[in-house]
């Protein structure tokens, strides 16, 4: 079976490496400013809606199918297992960071939060990709990683104009070339019409 390919959750995984750079960034420093920085970030907000998009598709629909086809291979099995796992030891982070923003007393440490956002997401993403993507591309048939880009495309919904823009933000030509060639025309042609510039004038992360 030929092997699948990654390049879109190579795609996703930079993007969330970028952004958690950015977000170390504005957290960066004490007392009220770093908080209100990072509450103002519109890339704040795109980061932490996609991550989610991202970790409930890999749990609603990826994790169980992989599970399916790997029955009997326990090794296999552990390595999905672990990144399921480690998407439970993330994702509460990011709620904690949430709630630290809305909280104008500041009762919790935004500097400790996001350290423990940052190491873990990159743990998670270097685990993923040394062992979980190799995996997949050998597991998952065309059927199969069609289903779950179709459940990713569902979750993104009406986010579609902003989510292929900041996914693509500084990737490879090569990259994004393959990417869009995988789209329907319709979402390729209103990236290159109109979704793109209206990213590009977003004020991401303030300086």
């Amino acid at each position: 079976m030929a092997m699948t390919d990654m390049t879109m959750m190579y795609l996703v995984h930079d993007a969330l490496r970028r952004d958690v750079a950015q977000v170390a960034r504005l957290s960066a420093g004490t007392g009220v400013e770093p908080r209100r920085r990072l509450a103002a970030a519109a890339g704040w907000q795109l980061f932490s809606r996609f991550l989610h998009v991202h970790h409930t598709a890999e749990d609603d629909v990826l994790w169980p199918m992989l599970q399916q086809a790997l029955a009997g291979r326990p090794d296999d099995l552990a390595i999905v297992e672990a990144l399921e796992a480690e998407h439970a030891m993330i994702d509460p982070v990011v709620a904690a960071i949430d709630r630290a923003l809305a909280d104008p007393a500041g009762s919790e440490d935004l500097g400790d939060l996001v350290d423990a956002l940052a190491t873990a997401l990159h743990d998670h993403l270097r685990h993923e990709e040394r062992a979980g993507l190799p995996l997949m591309a050998a597991t998952l048939t065309d059927e199969q990683a069609a289903t779950f880009a179709q459940a990713n495309g569902r979750r993104i919904g009406d986010d579609a104009p902003r989510y292929f823009p900041w996914v693509l933000d500084g990737a490879r030509e090569e990259d994004r070339a393959l990417a869009l060639g995988r789209v329907p025309e319709g979402i390729r042609r209103s990236y290159v019409g109109g979704w793109q510039d209206a990213y590009d004038a977003l004020e991401l992360w303030p300086a």
